[in-house]
C-alpha cells in the first residue's frame, strides 16, 4: 500500500480587507462586542467579479511559488467549497481547465467546514488505493457572497480566502489514520436554502443567504469535536503530549477555547485563521496551517491534528505530520 503525504501549501484572499469598523457602519454593534464574541478583528471579501475560482488559482500558484513543483503530473485536483462559482462546472474542472492540467481528474467535495478535511481524507485514499499519486487539495469560499449582512448576529463572522496544499505519495506514513462523521438531524441548524424549502418538513427560510442557529452549532461543535480530538489520537495511537498543534476549523475564536479547555490541550499549541480572516469555512485549516508554516512555527516533522466540523453537520480530521 502507498502512503501519503502533505508536500507544499498556498493560500489567497481578496485584497480588499473588512475591519470591524464596517460592521459598527452598517449594522448596531462595536468591534469589542464582535471581538468579545468571536475573536475577529479582520477578514476580507471578494469584489463582485472576483469568485472562489480565482481564489484557487491564486492559492494553487502561491504553493508552487513557495515549494517549487510541477503541476504537469498532477492526476487530480479535489476542491472543497460550498460557495462555487456555479452548481456546474464543478470548481476542480474550472481549475484544472485555468492552469491547464489536462490529465488530472477533477471533484468537488461538497462538505462545508468539514470539506478540506474530508479532502484530505479522500486524497490519502486515493493514493493508498494506488489510482494516484499526486492530488492538489484545495478548500475555498466567497462566503461574503452568500452573508446576510442584515444579520447582526452572524454578518461579521465570515470571510473569503482559499487554500491549497499538494498530497503526494510517500514512502512512510505522514497522513496518519482519520475520522469522517456527521450529525445530519442538525441540518436545519446551519443552511443555504435550495430548491426545497423545508429539512424533514422544518420550514426554510428561502433565502440565498446563510442561516445559523448560533448557540446549537456552538453546543454540537464543542461537543463533538473534544470527543473525536480523543478519537483521533486513539486510532492513531498518539497522546496529546505528542502533538505539536492542533488546527481545527475557525468558526470562532470562543469554540476553540471551549474545546481547549473541554479537551485540555494548551490554547498556545493552536493554529486558527478566525482572528485576521474570520470564518472562511472550508479555506479556514489551509489558510491557518499555511501561516503556521510560513511563520516558522511549524516544523518539518511536526505531527498536526487537523478537525473540521460545519454544515451538514459533518466533521472530519485527520493526523499528519509536516
Amino acid at each position: 500500500m502507498a502512503y501519503a503525504r502533505v508536500t507544499g501549501i498556498g493560500m489567497a484572499v481578496p485584497a480588499k480587507a473588512v475591519s470591524n469598523a464596517y460592521f459598527e457602519s452598517i449594522i448596531e454593534t462595536t468591534d469589542e462586542w464582535i471581538v468579545s464574541r468571536t475573536g475577529i478583528q479582520t477578514r476580507y471579501h471578494a469584489t463582485d467579479q472576483e469568485f472562489t475560482s480565482d481564489l484557487c488559482v491564486k492559492a494553487v500558484k502561491d504553493l508552487v511559488e513557495k515549494f517549487p513543483t510541477s503541476l504537469e503530473d498532477v492526476d487530480m485536483i479535489l476542491v472543497a467549497t460550498v460557495t462555487p462559482d456555479q452548481p456546474m462546472p464543478s470548481m476542480a474542472c474550472r481549475i484544472q481547465f485555468r492552469l491547464d492540467i489536462p490529465n488530472a481528474g477533477a471533484l468537488d467535495v461538497y462538505a462545508a467546514c468539514a470539506g478540506f478535511a474530508y479532502g484530505l481524507v479522500m486524497a490519502k485514499g486515493l493514493i493508498a488505493g494506488g489510482t494516484h499519486k499526486k492530488i492538489i487539495v484545495i478548500g475555498a469560499e466567497t462566503l461574503s457572497k452568500v452573508t446576510d449582512f442584515t444579520d447582526r448576529t452572524s454578518c461579521m463572522l465570515f470571510g473569503d480566502g482559499a487554500g491549497a496544499v499538494l498530497v503526494e505519495a510517500s514512502e512512510t506514513e505522514q497522513i496518519g489514520a482519520s475520522i469522517t462523521g456527521a450529525s445530519g438531524e442538525g441540518g436545519p441548524d446551519l443552511y443555504l436554502s435550495g430548491f426545497k424549502d423545508n429539512i424533514d418538513g422544518l420550514p426554510l427560510k428561502m433565502t440565498r443567504h446563510i442561516v445559523q442557529n448560533g448557540r446549537r452549532v456552538f453546543k454540537w461543535a464543542v461537543t463533538t469535536v473534544s470527543a473525536e480530538f480523543k478519537n483521533l489520537l486513539e486510532k492513531n495511537n498518539l497522546s496529546m503530549e505528542e502533538i505539536d498543534w492542533f488546527v481545527p476549523h475557525s468558526a470562532n475564536l470562543r469554540i476553540i477555547e471551549a474545546i481547549c479547555n473541554e479537551t485540555g490541550f494548551p490554547m498556545e499549541k493552536v493554529l486558527e485563521s478566525i482572528v485576521n480572516f474570520g470564518n472562511t469555512s472550508s479555506a479556514s485549516i489551509p489558510i491557518a496551517l499555511y501561516n503556521g508554516v510560513i511563520s516558522g512555527k511549524v516544523k518539518r516533522g511536526d505531527k498536526i491534528l487537523l478537525l473540521g466540523f460545519g454544515g451538514g453537520l459533518a466533521y472530519a480530521g485527520t493526523i499528519i505530520t509536516w
